[in-house]
């Protein structure tokens, strides 16, 4: 059997998938991260857990994708800036790492851009031209599918929503202030109340607490306004959004639904607003689904 490889390495955990060259998931495998023990350890792992798969189901490996946090030069397969969570990750070169062990082709590409691809090709988005990605976690991520294809920027840092300005005052973790990450990341919900975890935030909410429900309620219509910004200045109206936040979509989607029924596009198209389909796999999907592309095989995304 013909198969590619997609490693997604987090912060906490690493996920790998084996697939066909049409992305139909074959056999999972994740482990631990080891983010403060530097690049070779975080790379060791994800090989370990690929090998585990390869044994289990013989294939003639094709080539792997890997989808990583932060900034990366996906056409140097290395990346360039690593939050402090990391630890000898900025300046890593990953896909270099990848080849010499495996001997196959491997390409990298920002863990975001990767859920994107995953949507678009296996989930929610599936076959969209258009399509804005969104990851609510500890952070707020996004990522820009413009005719068809991934579009990164010039510099590597388009689609990064969670970095526009105009959300109120609070500081945000890349030394900006009032960012869309201030009010619509787990951390800034679990902020909001006084509690550790967002999770913690979302069960208070599901009871019925009136401050709990206050917090999702200034997220989902911070994440509305962030959707119409895009849409008025790309008139992208497909939206999938995922992440951790995103598991409480119940809690979510009436505010963003609200928000953008009070003030919908200027272009009148109205705006789709979808739930990741894939869960803890979009990443690693993604990730295989640009090997495939850069290969010439299965589905071209």
């Amino acid at each position: 059997m013909k198969a590619v490889a997609g490693i997604d390495i987090g912060g906490t955990t690493t996920q790998v998938v084996l697939c066909t060259p049409d992305l139909d998931v074959v056999d999972r495998q994740g482990a631990p991260t080891p983010a403060a023990e530097g690049g070779t350890a975080m790379i060791g792992t994800a090989l370990d857990a690929l090998r585990l798969l390869l044994d289990r189901t013989p294939a003639r490996l094709l080539g792997v994708g890997v989808g990583a946090a932060g900034l990366v030069d996906v056409r140097a397969g290395r990346i360039l800036v690593a939050s402090d969570s990391f630890r000898g990750w900025a300046g890593f070169a990953v896909t270099e790492a990848v080849e010499q062990a495996l001997g196959v082709p491997a390409f990298l590409d920002n863990d975001v851009n990767a859920f994107l691809r995953g949507e678009v090709a296996k989930g929610a988005a599936s076959g969209g031209t258009h399509v804005l990605g969104m990851t609510l976690g500890t952070g707020v991520g996004g990522a820009l599918w413009l005719d068809g294809s991934l579009y990164d920027g010039p510099h590597g840092a388009a689609g990064e929503i969670g970095h526009i300005p105009g959300f109120g005052e609070l500081p945000c973790t890349c030394g900006g202030r009032g960012h869309l990450e201030t009010v619509a990341s787990g951390r800034a919900i679990a902020a909001r109340c006084g509690a550790r975890t967002a999770r913690e935030v979302a069960e208070a909410a599901h009871r019925g607490d009136p401050d709990a429900l206050a917090a999702y309620q200034a997220a989902g219509t911070a994440v509305a306004r962030a959707l119409l910004i895009t849409a008025g200045l790309l008139d992208v109206t497909t939206c999938v959004i995922g992440g951790g936040v995103a598991r409480t979509w119940p809690l979510l989607e009436p505010p963003i639904r609200a928000a953008l029924a009070a003030e919908p596009p200027v272009s009148g198209h109205p705006l789709r607003v979808l739930p990741a389909r894939l869960g803890e796999d979009a990443v690693a999907i993604g990730a295989a689904a640009r090997a495939a592309a850069e290969l010439g095989v299965g589905i071209p995304v």
